[in-house]
């Protein structure tokens, strides 16, 4: 045996931790190192990122803000599905159609329209803006100028709207010629007053002098007659004495030309009225009944010669 062959191989201490020892391919092993850890399919593993306080308060507030709104969702859900079990479920509000959004307008404009009234109105009432600085009478022909403003008892310079047209009107018509009597503002100044005087149908003597009656048997006036006035011989003449009225019936009735001739007109009663006319003739008229056609009828006798003309039977007039 040679001295290498004869030689044993030395004994080698076995390794402690932290040495190393050799592995069977002559490589060396820390034998207290950790397994490294395999690759993943991806690619090698990123290092885990450091999460900050500002990081840490932002997260949180995140999550505290979903979990209200998942609360606030979960409340909604069982609210609405209370009020669908009670069949009260809201239906959601339907947009305003054209109508009523041209309701709506003009709702708005008459208000606007309203107001401005009632302002001009005021302004109107209260100020002399609009004043009565002159008054216009109209009709007057009988009556003069300064009767009717004694009567009307306007001050010039009140505001128009302040006069009271039916109180003026009423104080005229207290005017025995006058019949009727309108009043009207006329802006921006002036009161116009109309006048429609009493006509004179017939007259009566009294003992302080004649007396004049309208068509309405209305004493309105004591003056001398106007040429060719019929006169009334009735004992109480007046709007409600009913041969008053049964005669200025008859003489509103006959034509002009025959009222032209007619100088007297009695009524001892209703069913007896008589007329005379100038030339000395006599009418027998009767009652009021079929007035209109006694007239026409009479207005063709009376173009035949005689001294009685008898009309209260209209379908058989005579002549004497």
């Amino acid at each position: 045996m040679t001295e290498d062959e004869g030689e044993a191989p030395p004994i080698l201490p076995k390794p402690t931790n932290g040495q190393e020892s050799a592995s069977d391919d002559g490589q060396n092993v820390d034998l207290d190192a950790e397994p490294a850890a395999a690759p993943t399919p991806n690619g090698p593993e990123e290092p885990d990122v450091v999460e900050g306080p500002r990081m840490r308060e932002r997260r949180e507030r995140a999550e505290r803000r979903a979990a209200q709104a998942r609360a606030t969702a979960i409340e909604e859900a069982r609210r609405e599905a209370m009020r669908r079990a009670r069949g009260q479920t809201v239906a959601a509000p339907k947009p305003l159609g054209k109508r009523a959004v041209r309701g709506l307008k003009l709702i708005t404009w008459l208000i606007v329209l309203t107001i401005v009234s009632v302002g001009l109105g005021l302004v109107l009432y209260f100020t002399p803006l609009m004043s009565a600085r002159s008054l216009v009478i109209t009709g007057i022909g009988a009556i003069s100028r300064e009767e009717v403003v004694d009567a009307a008892k306007v001050t010039l310079g009140t505001p128009l709207l302040q006069i009271n047209t039916d109180e003026v009107a009423d104080r005229v018509a207290g005017i025995r010629r006058v019949a009727s009597a309108r009043v009207q503002r006329e802006y921006p100044s002036t009161l116009r007053i109309t006048i429609v005087e009493r006509i004179p149908i017939v007259v009566k003597d009294y003992p302080d002098g004649p007396h004049l009656f309208d068509k309405d048997g209305v004493d309105f006036a004591t003056a001398p007659p106007p040429p060719g006035l019929p006169y009334i011989d009735v004992d109480h003449p007046g709007p409600s004495d009913p041969p008053t009225k049964a005669a200025l019936e008859v003489m509103t009735a006959l034509r002009p030309e025959v009222v032209a001739q007619v100088s007297r007109i009695a009524a001892p009663s209703v069913a007896s009225v008589t007329l005379t006319l100038t030339d000395g003739r006599t009418v027998v008229w009767g009652t009021t009944d079929r007035t209109e056609e006694k007239a026409e009828k009479l207005a063709a006798l009376l173009t035949q010669p005689g001294h009685v003309y008898d009309v209260s039977s209209p379908d058989l007039p005579t002549v004497k």
